[in-house]
Parts: C-alpha cells; sequence; structure tokens
C-alpha cells in the first residue's frame, strides 16, 4: 500500500500540473510514481530534467534505453519498474522472453548489449563503481567513452525512480512484468 497518495492532474498543485500534463499526454495516463512525485515539485522537476535531458541529447535508441531500464530495475529488485519498463520494452520491438532475459542478466542475441547491461548493473550495485574487468569488457565490445558517459544518466535515472518506488511504496497501476509479483 503506497504510503502517499496520488494525485491527478485536477487535485495536483498548481505548480505541478503542466508537468503532470506532459506526463499524462506522455503515458496516456497519470501513472502511480508521477502522482506521488507531484507532492514535491523538486522531486518532478529533478525526474523531468533528467527525462528532458535524456531526450534532447541522449544517443541510445529506444529498445537499448528500456534494456538499461529493465536491467537497473532488476538490480534495485523495483517490481515497478520491470512492469513499466516491460511495457516500454515491448512498444520499442522487444519480446516478452527477451525482457525477461534482459531482467536476468542479458541478451544472448546481443552480446553487445549484455556488455553494456552488465556495466549499468555494476554501477547500479556498486555505488557507481565498475571493475577493470567489465570496463574492458565494454570497451573491447566497442561502446564509447561518449556511449559509456550516457549509460551513467540512464542508469541514475532509473536508481532515482527504483528508490523512490521504494520509499513511498507506489502501488502497481500497470501490468505486472512476467514473474514478478507486481
Amino acid at each position: 500500500m503506497s504510503r502517499i497518495p496520488v494525485y491527478s492532474v485536477d487535485n495536483a498543485p498548481q505548480e505541478v500540473r503542466d508537468q503532470l500534463e506532459a506526463l499524462r499526454a506522455q503515458f496516456g495516463k497519470v501513472l502511480n510514481i508521477h502522482g506521488e512525485m507531484a507532492h514535491s515539485p523538486v522531486v518532478l522537476a529533478a525526474y523531468s530534467g533528467i527525462q528532458d535531458a535524456i531526450a534532447r541529447h541522449g544517443t541510445f535508441d529506444q529498445a537499448t534505453q528500456e534494456a538499461i531500464a529493465l536491467a537497473v530495475g532488476n538490480t534495485n529488485d523495483c517490481d515497478y519498474c520491470q512492469s513499466a519498463h516491460t511495457q516500454g520494452a515491448l512498444a520499442a520491438g522487444w519480446s516478452e522472453k527477451d525482457t525477461v532475459a534482459i531482467r536476468d542478466g542479458g541478451i544472448d542475441a546481443n552480446p553487445k548489449l549484455t556488455v553494456l547491461l552488465d556495466v549499468a548493473r555494476a554501477i547500479a550495485r556498486d555505488g557507481g563503481e565498475v571493475d577493470e574487468r567489465t570496463w574492458s569488457r565494454a570497451r573491447e565490445a566497442g561502446w564509447s567513452d561518449v556511449e559509456l558517459t550516457e549509460l551513467f544518466t540512464h542508469v541514475i535515472v532509473n536508481v532515482f525512480t527504483n528508490y523512490f518506488n521504494h520509499f513511498v511504496h507506489t502501488d502497481l497501476d500497470l501490468p505486472a512484468a512476467s514473474g514478478l509479483g507486481g
């Protein structure tokens, strides 16, 4: 059970209504996580700011972004984010089987991506530390300095939402990802 109520666009504080409306337009409804973030303008602005920076400057395609989110959500044991990003991954072209494989450790059909996801998991799991072996494997797989530094931002926005969901006990308002309790 959620610790705080979920705002709608109509009952949210005035200063966050435009951001909440934009999120509703993007996702088709106000997701519980966004309605909870709306309690604090700084939380919603921080989340939106990172998402905006990724949208404007990021180089990863949607399928890669969703794979990163699934890997980080699994690392942080966030059922809400794994469920939300399973829906996003399906929309980005991944199969249900692929989403489970990504959450469980990688995808055999794409070893280069699996190496990137190993780096993402290390960042999320080890407080930003990535051992030299994992870093070297990523470089050997062809990931550039630009891509590896960008990865950090994708991990951080996902850690932000994972931890927020843990903090407020966000109730699941979308289909549970395969293999999760929801």
